[in-house]
């Protein structure tokens, strides 16, 4: 079975790191003293002094990280993940980053024969949890079929992109579709507290039909909770459609809705949102000028 190096065990990688380990995959991890990694020492993982030592030690490495400055300095800073990477290793890049970025990370890694997926993901923290999250890999397919018994104990869907890039690029068109649906739960609760509908009741409708979506089941009844806790942060939403935005201005073409959710995003964050949840999204207009709650 192969070994395993987890560097990343933030909100979505501890869980995914817990799903390998009790699948019984060899796991190492970058300890930096967090209750997170101490929990996953007592699942069974080891801990590493440093990114080139659990390099060192494992057949695979897994990158669940921030963005893409924080990849490319893991991969290749001061004791970084290259210096103790053995020809024949694969490093699967769980992350959302650069499609660009992603192609000139895989080519270095190439020059020393080691190949790089790009396979970031979908599903939240309760995806994460539960090993349902979808994968969407881009990379060399050989690598893809080499690692597909460690996806799926982590994944339900998993759907090989293509080439380098592939799973990153796939995966912007999946935050553009999300972060719509998020703008129209949104509105819609907006709208329906204004009309003075019972919210809960008008969520139960509206889900059963073509409007349903995840935002809207997941997220919509988080707002009625007036529950603004992450499972994934409007920080990290926000990088991800700057992302978004990047790659559909290099590709040329009209994206109004591209436009609209960076411009909402970038709102909520420069007014002081960037910890809540996604489902924070709602608090740019507060309570639309009621005094009571949302339920």
């Amino acid at each position: 079975m192969e070994r395993i190096g987890f560097i990343g065990t933030g909100v979505m990688g501890k869980p995914m790191a817990e799903n390998l380990l009790r699948a019984g995959y060899p796991l190492s991890i970058v300890d930096r003293g967090s209750p997170k990694a101490a929990s996953l020492i007592a699942l069974g993982a080891v801990q590493q002094k440093s990114s080139e030592e659990l390099a060192r030690v494992s057949d695979v490495i897994i990158l669940m990280l921030p963005d893409t400055k924080t990849v490319e300095e893991v991969l290749f800073g001061p004791g970084g993940v290259t210096l103790g990477l053995k020809a024949g290793s694969i490093v699967i890049d769980m992350s959302t980053i650069s499609p660009v970025e992603a192609v000139r990370f895989s080519g270095r890694l190439a020059a020393i024969n080691c190949d790089m997926l790009d396979a970031p993901v979908s599903g939240g923290e309760k995806g994460a949890e539960s090993g349902a999250l979808g994968i969407m890999v881009g990379g060399a397919q050989r690598a893809f079929e080499a690692c597909y018994r460690i996806f799926s104990t982590m994944g339900k869907t998993i759907i090989y992109t293509g080439p380098s890039g592939c799973g990153q690029k796939t995966k912007l068109v999946n935050q553009l579709v999300g972060a719509t649906n998020l703008l129209g739960a949104v509105e819609g609760i907006r709208l329906a507290r204004a009309a003075g509908l019972d919210l809960e009741a008008t969520l139960k409708a509206i889900s059963s039909g073509a409007a349903a979506s995840w935002m809207l089941t997941n997220l919509g009844a988080k707002i009625l909770q007036e529950d603004f806790v992450p499972g994934f942060s409007m920080r990290l939403q926000y990088k991800d459609v700057t992302l978004l935005k990047e790659f559909t201005a290099e590709l040329g073409g009209d994206y109004p809705a591209t436009s609209l959710v960076y411009a909402l995003f970038q709102r909520a964050i420069e007014a002081g949102l960037a910890q809540q949840g996604n489902q924070g999204l709602i608090n740019l207009w507060g309570n639309d000028g009621k005094q009571s709650g949302w339920s």
